[in-house]
């Protein structure tokens, strides 16, 4: 498969079948045991972010696109937190989603704009740039000019996720316990950190932060790069 098949499938599964299985996963309705490990661990991978952001304690001053946004799980409290954000994602359901959380949450919902946009065509200038758990979609050779992409909105930070390539995921992708069963989206492609840095640094960009999520069925490396 190439990088444009691989974009072709991630848009039509979470336009489909997919977008009901992540909407109750990043939702707090009954899911399965699987299903609630990911859930579990995605919202630790989110919470670490505003974490970060709110520590900074300037938020209300900042610009943010959140690249591949999926129901606003991130966006929305950003948003609801004062910052001016910028919510796409490559499914159209998952943004219709969005709106319908952020009109039900946000009080000033001037702060927050969703669109249906790949990461490829997204394009401005934002303080921060934010791809969360994107990337495990897309193969090395398509991260590289993703992340680069990324890096081109980015004034001042960027930060990612991505499934680490160690031997031990390695492992449990090649067996099938990665992402199993009915829970299972698209191909899970997993990056390895040094990569991911070579790029940033190749971008003008330095490690700042980083963070490691690791439930049993959730695995997401965290960086937080600031612009040299």
């Amino acid at each position: 498969m190439n990088a444009a098949d691989d974009k072709t499938i991630v848009k039509e599964y979470f336009n489909s079948t997919g977008f009901d299985r992540w909407r109750r996963i990043y939702g707090d309705g009954e899911v399965n045991k699987v299903q609630l490990d990911i859930r579990n661990g995605h919202q630790q991978t989110v919470d670490k972010v505003l974490g970060w952001l709110k520590a900074d304690d300037n938020l209300a001053e900042l610009s943010i696109c959140d690249a591949g946004c999926g129901v606003g799980s991130l966006s929305i409290p950003l948003a609801e937190a004062g910052a001016k954000v910028y919510a796409s994602d490559i499914s159209e359901k998952m943004v219709e989603e969005g709106k319908q959380r952020a009109s039900l949450t946000l009080k000033n919902p001037e702060n927050l704009t969703f669109a249906v946009q790949d990461l490829e065509t997204l394009s401005g200038s934002y303080h921060t740039v934010i791809c969360l758990d994107v990337l495990i979609h897309y193969p090395q050779e398509k991260a590289d000019a993703m992340i680069s992409h990324l890096c081109s909105l980015a004034q001042s930070r960027i930060i990612l996720s991505f499934a680490p390539k160690t031997c031990a995921l390695t492992i449990l992708k090649k067996i099938g316990s990665f992402f199993p069963g009915p829970s299972k989206a698209t191909r899970a492609y997993l990056h390895r950190e040094a990569d991911v840095v070579k790029i940033l640094e190749k971008n003008g960009f330095f490690v700042q932060r980083q963070s490691m999520t690791r439930t049993r069925f959730y695995f997401s490396r965290l960086l937080e790069a600031n612009r040299k």
